[in-house]
């Protein structure tokens, strides 16, 4: 079975992409390919779709149990593997029990390792050093971003090994700023941390653009972005949404949605 993919490029020898809704086996709420082990899911569906992901990127997936925070966590061996993420309940709804604990980013230099992260209107944003053999995924939402998450991300690339002039980024689908309403004290408060994500959404009222906000960050260090998909999870069917979801006509089946995944590997050299 063929699944939403987009592939991007981020240089020789790397794997990159993000997924969407096609293809999968999730029914009613989580229709399509649902990643996410923690949100109400048939658990047989999602590890369908997990082993569907996996034949396409060549590798299993390791995710993090993702908190909105800026911790980054190395992975060096290969989901499942000995001493590699071990197996373990799901804590929170961007949590596959991979057993490396909680981060919001995720970096490796080891070939053939796979790392990705969850959203459902949140950023993920992918980084590679192809010369260095360095990848890294980070889960970018409004207080993740704030927190700093992005530019730990493209920190603990270089302490693996890349170089900051050499780091190339894809951003991929997440709310757009025109969609993503806040206060206008919440505004306020990330127009402080992070000037490029103050928007203002199609209608006029506070908004917050997190694709902008974290391209300025990445930007500031002297990353260059190569990818950067403009679609908005709240306006794309094909895209699974938590805002969309929360606020359907029915709160009680639209609370529930499912978790596309932005991923990236080394290939083996």
């Amino acid at each position: 079975m063929s699944i939403g993919f987009t592939p991007v490029d981020l240089g020789p020898g790397v794997l990159a992409g993000f997924t969407d809704r096609r293809g999968g086996v999730s029914r009613g709420p989580w229709a399509g390919l649902d990643l996410g082990t923690a949100v109400g899911d048939d658990p047989d569906d999602v590890a369908t779709n997990r082993r569907l992901l996996a034949e396409r990127v060549g590798a299993v997936v390791t995710f993090a149990t993702q908190v909105h925070g800026a911790r980054v966590v190395t992975v060096d061996r290969p989901a499942g593997s000995r001493g590699g993420p071990r197996a373990g309940a799901p804590t929170s709804p961007d949590d596959d029990g991979a057993g490396v604990g909680e981060a919001d980013a995720l970096v490796t230099a080891t070939p053939g390792v796979a790392v990705g992260v969850y959203v459902a209107d949140c950023l993920p944003v992918l980084l590679a050093d192809a010369g260095a053999g360095v990848v890294a995924a980070a889960h970018a939402g409004r207080p993740g971003l704030l927190a700093g998450v992005v530019e730990a991300a493209v920190d603990a690339a270089v302490a693996a090994g890349a170089r900051p002039d050499h780091l190339v980024a894809a951003l991929g689908p997440c709310i757009a700023g025109r969609s993503y309403e806040v206060p206008e004290q919440m505004r306020a408060d990330v127009a402080r941390r992070v000037p490029a994500a103050a928007s203002t959404t199609a209608w006029g009222t506070p908004a917050v653009d997190l694709r902008a906000g974290a391209e300025a960050v990445l930007r500031s260090r002297g990353v260059q972005i190569l990818h950067r998909d403009d679609r908005d999870t709240f306006t794309d069917p094909d895209l699974y949404s938590h805002r969309r979801a929360t606020t359907a006509p029915d709160p009680v089946a639209g609370a529930r949605t499912g978790r596309l995944a932005g991923v990236v590997r080394l290939l083996p050299r």
